[in-house]
């Protein structure tokens, strides 16, 4: 690893160092975009939507599994299906978007530190950001909440830019107007939130400084003129098209998300707790300290630890009390956070590096503890598959946590007298750990995907032909065959679609069972994903199939039976 040692840091041209440790990144995590399997449910979902845009050609109406879908906005569907159009199908192309938002992410945080506080302070930021486990493998991931995290980083880091005491009008102009432009990309991301989140933490952060006078910088008549100029095309366009549109995005998909269980992703207030305390990894044993410090900030013309604590804090909140919950919700706090516990390291707080390193070495150190315990780990799994894969996933844990563990120690070491070393141990040991342990997951997710039966799946399946999923919906294999299904019995997410496209599915198992032995008494092959209970069922009431794939989680059958 360079030595990124020097204590004062010239902004142009980058050192030599630098330049290094930057390739080297971006050369793994490019690589990593398409080193893995899609893996239900998001990566699945949002990769098949995007092929459905390609073939059909209707860019306004989304669509998945020939079935409409409304629950978000189109950008990302856009961005892949645009990918897929330049590069054709596959796992990169599917996640680049998501890959490129997160880069995205991190040089705007790195250059709004650079210009806000100083050169270090900004790559410190950039580091923390990229090795935080929660962004880098988030980043990796084809889901909706890293793109949504990329631009609501613009808006923050807009706002950030315009609001410093030192901006030229102009300079304050063109901030905000990336701001407005953030929040109108995190709308098509995602819905209302990407302009009601930055909005509530500009209320609050007004009381919070004191900074009435911020509202006069906002540049509202060209910010709103921008923000609808990019929001509204989209929502009249499919609005038209599709007279239910509006009631289920605006009232059922957000209204009622937030204030009801009606998704059932609800969680205890302490949900998103031991998320971030994952998330933020390796940069625990600093997190509370830089939370702490941000607060007591003199008053001033602006304040940006302030807004950037308001930032964390709020986004934080709102979901732990919203209804609805997952995982990655939390995403868009990190570049706060990378930001603020960046604006720490600069007091050369040696005892803040000491407790990270140590953590990290503890955390290295469990993980070679479960590691002995192997053989007993995957005896928790009730069938020799799940157990299999869980045995050969277990060295992986081990390789990463002897890396984690001596890492740690080696950042305990640097921390008093080299500050600048330790933070690179740190950062360079939590990304690469990070990305083993996505690495090595991989068996697992082509069992999950379902993607080792493709080849006996497409050596008999027709492009013509009708393929069944009875009683569950598969989220990967349709890309990977480029084969819609016919739902049975299941609606999946897909039920307020099919509410107004029934023809598309088969509500009752009986119906697909007579539709089944129609087709085989004319000598019509179809296929049919099946639950494996739904399948013994089959079995014991007569059905005629031909099983060409299992596993415990799925049974594939042909009804064409082979004399």
């Amino acid at each position: 690893m360079a030595n990124p040692s020097a204590n004062r840091l010239n902004a142009n041209p980058l050192p030599l160092w630098l330049w290094v440790n930057i390739i080297i990144f971006l050369a793994v995590w490019f690589y990593m975009l398409g080193a893995r399997t899609l893996v239900p449910t998001d990566e699945g979902r949002y990769a098949e939507m995007a092929r459905e845009m390609v073939v059909t050609g209707d860019w306004i109406t989304p669509r998945l599994n020939a079935i409409k879908y409304f629950e978000k906005p189109p950008l990302q569907t856009w961005m892949n299906a645009l990918t897929f159009e330049l590069f054709g199908l596959g796992e990169w192309q599917a996640r680049l978007w998501t890959g490129l938002s997160a880069l995205f992410g991190i040089a705007l945080v790195g250059y709004t530190g650079n210009r806000l506080f100083n050169f270090r302070v900004g790559v410190t930021a950039a580091v923390v950001l990229a090795s935080s486990f929660w962004w880098a493998g988030m980043g990796h991931v084809n889901s909706l909440d890293m793109g949504l995290s990329g631009m609501m980083t613009l808006a923050l880091c807009g706002l950030l830019l315009a609001q410093r005491d030192t901006a030229s009008p102009t300079e304050q102009r063109n901030g905000m107007l990336l701001c407005w432009l953030g929040m109108a990309l995190a709308t098509l991301s995602k819905g209302p939130m990407g302009i009601i989140l930055p909005g509530g933490v500009l209320f609050i952060y007004t009381f919070v400084a004191r900074d009435w006078r911020i509202w006069q910088r906002l540049h509202l008549v060209k910010g709103l003129l921008l923000y609808f100029a990019v929001t509204t095309p989209w929502f009249v366009l499919v609005s038209q098209a599709n007279e239910e549109f509006l009631h289920f995005f605006f009232i059922h998909e957000h209204w009622e998300r937030f204030t009801s269980k009606v998704h059932h992703r609800d969680g205890p207030w302490y949900y998103f707790i031991p998320l971030l305390v994952v998330g933020i990894f390796p940069w625990l044993g600093l997190l509370l300290q830089s939370l702490w410090n941000s607060a007591k900030q003199l008053p001033a013309t602006f304040q940006p630890g302030k807004l950037l604590l308001v930032w964390a804090c709020f986004i934080f909140f709102f979901f732990s009390i919203s209804s609805s919950k997952l995982p990655s919700y939390i995403l868009p706090i990190f570049p706060a956070l990378s930001l603020l516990i960046a604006l720490h390291l600069e007091r050369k707080t040696y005892r803040g590096l000491l407790v990270t390193s140590v953590l990290m070495s503890l955390i290295g150190l469990a993980g070679l503890s479960v590691w002995t315990f192997s053989d007993q780990i995957a005896a928790l799994h009730n069938n020799i598959v799940e157990a299999a894969l869980n045995r050969a996933y277990l060295p992986w844990v081990g390789v990463t946590s002897l890396l984690l563990f001596l890492s740690g120690i080696g950042a305990a070491l640097m921390a008093r007298y080299h500050q600048q070393r330790a933070i690179w141990i740190l950062a360079w040991s939590g990304f690469a750990c990070g990305q083993l342990l996505m690495l090595g997951y991989e068996p697992w997710g082509r069992y999950i995907a379902g993607t080792e039966h493709l080849a006996a799946i497409t050596a008999e399946l027709k492009p013509d032909m009708k393929l069944y999923a009875v009683g569950r919906y598969e989220q990967a294999l349709p890309f990977y065959l480029r084969h819609t299904t016919i739902l049975v019995e299941h609606p999946d997410e897909m039920e307020f679609g099919l509410q107004h496209e029934p023809q598309l599915w088969i509500p009752k198992r009986t119906d697909f069972m007579q539709q089944w032995q129609e087709q085989q008494s004319r000598g019509i092959p179809a296929m049919a994903i099946l639950r494996p209970d739904i399948y013994i069922q089959f079995v014991q009431q007569g059905l005629t199939m031909r099983v060409i794939a299992e596993d415990p989680r799925r049974v594939i059958v042909s009804s064409v039976i082979l004399k």
